[in-house]
């Protein structure tokens, strides 16, 4: 077993894992649970007389969505500043704009509490504001080399809420928070369980306001975290670190993991279609929530693959979406690609995205998937058809998209279940150029 097929830690003995662990935050979900956040927050032991920061954007202070949690907080006796100028694809700049807001507003030692409010920028913004200001310096301390200085996170910081407006992300239980780099054209991450929110509260009606498209992009980031912590390796198969807390965050899928994949592919799939045609179906919404939130916890612990690993590359060079960049890139790396580590796991995607297997071999079944796969996006109308029409991309534009997504991507390279060259990455954006033809 060689440790380049490993997600462990590079202080390791040669053996494989025995021990898998979960970590999350506290978890608060229903409609309408907006209104239990105070009351989660004095779980947190956050005092009557706190103050604390709302990170979220312009949009949702337009549309009342802050103002809805600020005014909960204020009637029960916290002090409540608003920041609302997080960005889509947060770089590190703009995590740093909201650190020295922070830091100019309350002081080095920051609010006592802080509430992500929104999508995944604005979560992750918080998230990385909460842990610098925790553990000082600048966000670059805490990215990996050769970007940054890879220094270990020791403090969590006062107590992070997170409140996510979309159904897909993650961030609010992810370890996880990404941001770009745009003078080097990548997207890094800073991992680490200190990273994570104290808690989470999940109101499906912060939903009902996503138009179509983004309704449908970041459910296919959620079907992405599923499919691939399914399809990931197995804790088992990956190397053991020398110390329990060397582990990664992204450590294999485990029986656990497995089970929230599966409700997780059930929900997303199931509901999709409804919540993009009819956003005001409540009961869709919720469903797309939870089952967002069960991949999330499947995906996000087990570890994020290759698709994952190919998105960051395009996102940050041609500014997409990252979760219409996950639909466009799964058909042909996920699916078509890694099928043929295990046939039969993807067989029984297959099966939970409603195909009838009978008669199939599983490597049939796993084809099936992609057709299945491709006509959910065409049923949703409002994904592009490839990355052609994502951004332009050609042929041309592929070599550097491959050796980007090698260079720069080893962290999530290593969870892949099928071994990757920079000649296979190239191949699997050749495919995803044109996932159909209009």
């Amino acid at each position: 077993m060689g440790y380049e097929r490993s997600v462990s830690a590079p202080n390791h003995e040669l053996s494989t894992e025995t021990v898998w662990h979960v970590t999350m935050p506290e978890i608060r979900f229903g409609r309408d649970s907006t209104d239990e956040l105070a009351f989660q927050l004095r779980d947190l032991d956050v005092d009557d007389d706190a103050r604390g920061l709302v990170v979220t954007d312009e949009t949702l202070v337009d549309i009342g969505h802050a103002d809805r949690v600020t005014e909960h907080l204020e009637a029960a006796g916290l002090s409540v500043d608003v920041y609302d100028e997080s960005e889509r694809e947060p770089s590190v700049e703009a995590a740093e704009r909201c650190i020295e807001y922070v830091r100019e507003s309350a002081g080095e030692a920051g609010y006592d509490f802080y509430v992500g409010l929104g999508g995944g920028s604005c979560m992750d913004t918080a998230k990385v504001a909460r842990a610098v200001i925790a553990n000082g310096g600048s966000p670059l301390d805490y990215i990996a080399e050769p970007t940054g200085d890879g220094k270990a996170l020791t403090e969590s910081g006062d107590p992070l809420v997170l409140m996510p407006t979309t159904a897909g992300t993650g961030a609010e239980v992810s370890p996880v928070a990404i941001l770009s780099v745009p003078e080097k054209e990548i997207k890094e991450g800073i991992s680490s369980n200190h990273v994570r929110a104290d808690a989470a509260v999940l109101d499906p009606t912060l939903t009902t306001t996503l138009p179509p498209d983004l309704t449908a992009k970041t459910a296919m980031d959620a079907l992405g975290h599923a499919i691939e912590g399914y399809t990931t390796h197995e804790y088992d198969s990956l190397l053991r670190p020398t110390d329990p807390a060397d582990r990664p965050v992204y450590a294999g899928r485990t029986p656990l993991t497995e089970m929230f994949s599966e409700k997780a592919i059930d929900l997303l799939s199931n509901n999709v279609r409804a919540a993009v045609h009819n956003g005001d179906d409540l009961e869709a919404r919720e469903n797309m929530l939870q089952g967002a939130l069960f991949g999330a916890i499947a995906g996000l612990t087990a570890g994020a693959s290759l698709c994952h690993a190919m998105a960051y590359p395009v996102g940050n060079r041609y500014h997409t979406k990252h979760g219409e960049t996950i639909a466009v890139l799964t058909p042909a790396s996920t699916i078509d690609y890694n099928a043929a580590s295990d046939p039969g796991r993807f067989a029984d995607v297959a099966e939970m995205f409603g195909v009838d297997t009978t008669g199939m071999t599983d490597r049939e079944a796993a084809d099936a998937l992609k057709s299945q796969y491709v006509q959910l996006q065409q049923d949703l109308n409002v994904l592009p058809s490839g990355l052609a029409e994502l951004a332009d991309i050609t042929e041309e534009d592929v070599d550097w998209l491959a050796r980007q997504t090698v260079e720069t991507q080893q962290r999530l390279l290593r969870c892949n279940p099928r071994p990757v060259t920079e000649d296979d990455v190239r191949d699997i954006f050749l495919d995803a150029l044109h996932n159909w033809e209009d």
